[in-house]
């Protein structure tokens, strides 16, 4: 691979950049929840029992937890842009293998093709980072996060009319169309961002981490089939932990990790990510029983009767209500931050599940749920990228930002898992039929309830943020923060070795070109560097450090652009042979 000239500028994004990229964020939403609508009735469509039936619905958001961070390093080695096209064509591809079956096996794995789309979240949120200036930024990504969404509320009650008046595949057809002209905007729309990170995909760690998540979900949704204490149940789980533990080893020894541990252990990344899962379960939990609830009939003397349009309409709200919390998070968090903001959206979460326990007999209760869950939930998610990106040096957000997505993913997986156990096991036998119960309503949102509180807990943790870049355009830390980047005019970047990994301490010394100092500098203990410019033109970045051999790369400050990023590699010394 060749790599990206040290004189190309990082490409602004157009106008209309951030509406394509959060446009592909609602076809991810509008792919994973294509199917809740017609929840209650997949059993009989597809002539199984109701628990492989939550497998349609698992499956999707499994592969799409293990194809977040998979998207998002081949992002980074091949291109961003690239691989955002890739899953949108995965997706399409699922999406036609869907459409044309009703057999259980080939549906699943229609859908877990479908799940690969799930990448384009942290793809679009790359892209973002890469190409849009500091005070758009932080809407921007607020935006992309929460599209999933927003995109999943309105997609409930367009999915139910197609589903009502229609054969029920045609909602894959419609999702297929959808990926499609998301793909054909990207093209016309989105530059690819020359941003590329050195090193290799990490097969062996795709692999682990796929493996330990089949092994930890399987169990779940199948224990109480199997039974809590078989041995083919524990032995799954003993066997997720195991391979989990060595995924996790391999991943802290090897140069060019899939997921970067080393920054997940750091106080504000963890915390963020334990919340965001919790985040994901409760997310998940309402989609998946406000619509069955609306819908069973008056007869089961809890149902409330609606129809599958009226139902997603009175479930829409939650997206709805989510894109209209963006501008006021925007507001909250430039004035109070975004540890703040997740705060009051878990409390707000935990009100409306709360409440929910009480409000299920009427079908205007329902709409009042989805508006303060959907509000939360905004909130919530719009605070995510934020903390993350406020805790990690800036050559380290890519991977941040993408496992915390992964975070989300595992959240909303183990929800599904869960969540469908719970009301396959607590369903009555109604003429052949198996039909969730009240009691089972309630047990979903005492554990959505459960999981706010321990996001809660997780979100008070989380250290006072010493900087927040990208995310507070009105405060006075950002203006502080745009006019300390204004003046550095010149280059920045990391020092890697051969491998990928940072080489901390490296002297980085720019020589200009009549080959007098220019400026000089050490890295720091993550590799990264920075390093002014006195004037446009041609200079010579070397760089040197104990044990390595020593590398010097051209590179052109054009004086358009503030900084020129730019990475440096330095080889491993090489050992003579003794000569004795």
């Amino acid at each position: 691979m060749k790599p990206t000239p040290p004189d190309q500028p990082t490409p602004r994004a157009g106008g209309a950049v951030v509406p394509v990229l959060a446009f592909a964020g609602i076809v991810v939403a509008v792919m994973q929840t294509l199917l809740v609508p017609v929840i209650k009735d997949l059993p009989q469509l597809l002539d199984t029992s109701p628990s492989n039936a939550t497998w349609v619905l698992t499956s999707t958001l499994l592969s799409g937890a293990v194809a977040t961070p998979i998207m998002g390093r081949l992002g980074d080695l091949f291109g961003k842009r690239r691989m955002l096209i890739f899953s949108l064509a995965v997706m399409v591809v699922g999406a036609l293998i869907s459409a044309v079956t009703s057999d259980l096996l080939p549906m699943i794995v229609g859908r877990t093709l479908q799940g690969f789309a799930m990448g384009a979240i942290p793809l679009g949120i790359g892209l973002m980072r890469d190409m849009l200036p500091r005070e758009k930024l932080g809407s921007a990504m607020a935006l992309m996060s929460s599209s999933i969404g927003v995109g999943g509320g309105l997609a409930l009650p367009a999915a139910a009319l197609v589903a009502q008046h229609t054969n029920w595949h045609a909602l894959f057809y419609g999702a297929a169309g959808l990926g499609v002209l998301s793909i054909v905007l990207t093209l016309l729309v989105v530059p690819e961002s020359p941003m590329r990170a050195k090193g290799s995909f990490d097969l062996p760690g795709a692999f682990g981490l796929s493996l330990g998540l089949v092994l930890f979900l399987l169990p779940i949704t199948k224990g109480s089939d199997w039974g809590w204490t078989s041995g083919t149940t524990l032995g799954l789980f003993a066997g997720a932990v195991v391979v989990l533990l060595l995924w996790g080893v391999y991943e802290l020894r090897t140069a060019a990790p899939l997921v970067d541990l080393r920054t997940s252990a750091r106080p504000a990344v963890l915390f963020t990510n334990l919340a965001s899962i919790m985040v994901g379960v409760s997310f998940y939990v309402v989609s998946l029983v406000l619509p069955q609830l609306l819908q069973l009939p008056k007869a089961t003397g809890y149902g409330l009767g609606q129809s599958m349009v009226v139902a997603g309409l009175l479930v829409a709200p939650l997206g709805l209500t989510m894109m209209f919390t963006a501008p006021v998070y925007a507001r909250l968090s430039a004035k109070y931050g975004p540890k703040s903001t997740l705060i009051l959206g878990m409390l707000i979460i935990g009100i409306g599940y709360g409440a929910g326990l009480g409000l299920m007999s009427a079908s205007w209760q329902s709409l009042v749920i989805a508006v303060i869950l959907g509000a939360g939930i905004g909130l919530a998610y719009s605070s995510l990228p934020a903390l993350i990106v406020g805790a990690v040096p800036a050559s380290e957000t890519g991977a941040a930002n993408g496992l915390n997505t992964l975070m989300r993913s595992i959240g909303t997986s183990v929800s599904s898992a869960v969540i469908g156990m719970v009301l396959a096991n607590t369903a009555n036998d109604m003429n052949g039929v198996a039909v969730p119960t009240m009691h089972g309503f309630r047990v979903s949102f005492l554990i959505a309830t459960g999981a706010v509180a321990v996001g809660l807990l997780m979100a008070l943790f989380l250290p006072k943020p010493n900087r927040a870049p990208q995310l507070r355009a009105s405060s006075e830390e950002e203006e502080n923060l745009a006019r300390a980047e204004e003046a550095l005019r010149g280059f920045r970047g990391r020092v890697l070795d051969a491998g990928g990994a940072p080489v901390a301490r490296a002297k980085v010394t720019l020589i200009d070109r009549r080959g007098r100092q220019a400026g000089a500098t050490l890295s720091a203990d993550d590799g990264s560097y920075a390093l002014t410019v006195p004037t446009q033109g041609a200079y010579v970045l070397a760089a040197r450090a104990s044990g390595h051999a020593p590398h010097a790369s051209a590179a052109t400050h054009g004086g358009d652009e503030r900084v020129v990023d730019m990475d440096l590699s330095l080889p491993r010394e090489a050992v003579s042979p003794s000569t004795g």
